[in-house]
């Protein structure tokens, strides 16, 4: 068939340069929205006298049926008309006639695609949002539930001090908050309408992109139709958020897969989120956890391609930029189903309580609070904390921890030690007495739980 554009042309496009130049094969996933642009496109050029509104009312209600047979599955696309934008005018003037040659009046592919991508990016991103709080609200509930659940804490993957599971739990949630507040700054610097821009230079029509942009829901309208049509930056903005926040799930996937080992033990799984080995029957793996942390890989990857298209790029539009989608869908498929899966996969966790428990009260997490009854004492910390240095170093040599010395044991290196050493030291009070705002106290923990239910109930 003849190109739309094939006016200046004596030859057929080469085969395989039609192979290599089409994106139907992918950019179909945008035919709502380039529909829903068109739609918009029409009615304006018909209020505004460009086309009559009787035209106008016959190209909307085209595309109104080529979206219900789109979605009904009665549409093949067809890889010689390149693009979703050509394929939704072919079929659009196959419908209805000459009139649909009319819907392309005052603008270009180049600022079509860049609204149908904006708008088609504001739904996925709303879709994540909604997941991102979901999660945020199930480990909420998981850390109200185990707020006087004790746990050692880790620095450099070494036992450290006592701190509640709820408190572990709560430090993801404030990361997902983040998540969550960089998709909202990435929705307002992306809701800027780019329709109008034309090619590159606007038109001469007297296009009223105020009234598009109200019909869309875009909050305003672009003020320069050469970055217009040129610029990405939203979907290298929301590949970054996605980047971050997948580096966020696989650090918990991380935990995950460590605290859910026969080393660890502080965590089952559930058999729905854990698969078996095709040769050791013993085994319970936890590939969903581990799965989640590869694909974060691939979201980096997507981002990094994305950046390196882009960076060479001159104003304005160039084919280049064609390599916008296939890394923008994949990206926001990866994020929606690793969000769908972890959910699910915490609220069906086994917590092992006492596991967590008895790692704590070893490792000495509580050296540091020994230290601090000594600075109580009068004792400068530098010297206090070579003093717990060398108690730590005895009982390493004995086999034992702090709290097995007996009083004549501690006295031998400090006599300011007295019986209240071992209330001092439990692993109970060195998580109470961390009491300062975010701190693993069980109040500070209820305050922090009441501060994230709070940002939860600002987004409903």
């Amino acid at each position: 068939m003849s190109k739309l554009w094939g006016g200046r042309f004596s030859k057929d496009t080469d085969k395989l340069v039609e192979d290599f130049h089409s994106s139907i094969s992918f950019d179909q996933k945008l035919y709502q929205w380039d529909i829903k642009g068109s739609i918009a496109h029409a009615r304006m050029l018909g209020n505004v006298g460009v086309i009559t509104k009787d035209e106008a009312e016959q190209i909307i209600d085209g595309l109104t049926e080529i979206l219900i047979e789109i979605e009904a599955g009665k549409v093949v696309f067809d890889p010689s008309s390149e693009d979703i934008h050509m394929n939704i005018e072919v079929l659009l003037t196959n419908k209805i006639g000459a009139v649909g040659k009319k819907l392309h009046t005052g603008r270009s592919r180049n600022d079509q695609v860049a609204v149908d991508t904006r708008m088609y990016l504001r739904a996925e991103i709303e879709t994540i949002h909604h997941l991102l709080l979901d999660l945020i609200t199930t480990l909420i509930n998981l850390a109200e539930t185990h707020k006087e659940t004790i746990m050692p804490g880790y620095t450099h993957l070494q036992r450290a001090q006592p701190v509640s599971f709820a408190h572990h739990l709560l430090a993801y949630v404030e990361m997902f908050k983040r998540d969550c507040t960089r998709l909202e700054d990435t929705r307002i610097r992306m809701n800027v309408l780019p329709l109008g821009s034309g090619a590159l230079a606007g038109t001469t029509f007297p296009l009223d992109r105020q009234q598009v942009a109200k019909e869309l829901d875009f909050d305003s309208v672009c003020l320069n139709s050469m970055d217009g049509v040129s610029d990405r930056d939203f979907i290298l903005e929301f590949m970054a958020d996605a980047s971050i926040s997948l580096m966020h799930l696989s650090r918990l996937c991380e935990e995950i897969i460590l605290w859910s080992s026969q080393e660890f033990h502080f965590i089952d799984l559930d058999d729905a989120y854990s698969t078996g080995s095709s040769i050791m029957p013993q085994k319970k793996n936890p590939d969903v956890a581990e799965l989640m942390r590869g694909k974060t890989g691939r979201v980096y990857g997507n981002l990094m391609a994305m950046l390196t298209v882009m960076k060479g790029i001159p104003l304005a539009y160039n084919k280049d930029m064609q390599e916008d989608k296939e890394g923008l869908f994949d990206t926001v498929e990866t994020w929606q189903k690793c969000l769908l899966v972890m959910t699910p996969m915490l609220k069906t966790v086994t917590v092992r309580q006492e596991a967590m428990l008895q790692a704590a009260r070893g490792g000495f997490t509580n050296a540091t609070d020994l230290a601090d009854y000594l600075v109580r004492k009068n004792i400068p910390f530098r010297d206090a904390h070579s003093i717990v240095g060398r108690l730590v170093a005895y009982c390493l040599d004995e086999g034992k921890n702090l709290d097995d010395l007996t009083l004549i044991e501690f006295k031998t290196f400090s006599p300011l030690i007295e019986n209240d050493i071992y209330q001092a030291i439990a692993v109970e009070t060195c998580m109470a007495n961390r009491n300062t705002i975010g701190g693993p106290s069980i109040a500070q923990v209820e305050a922090t739980i009441s501060a994230d239910r709070q940002f939860l109930a600002q987004r409903q």
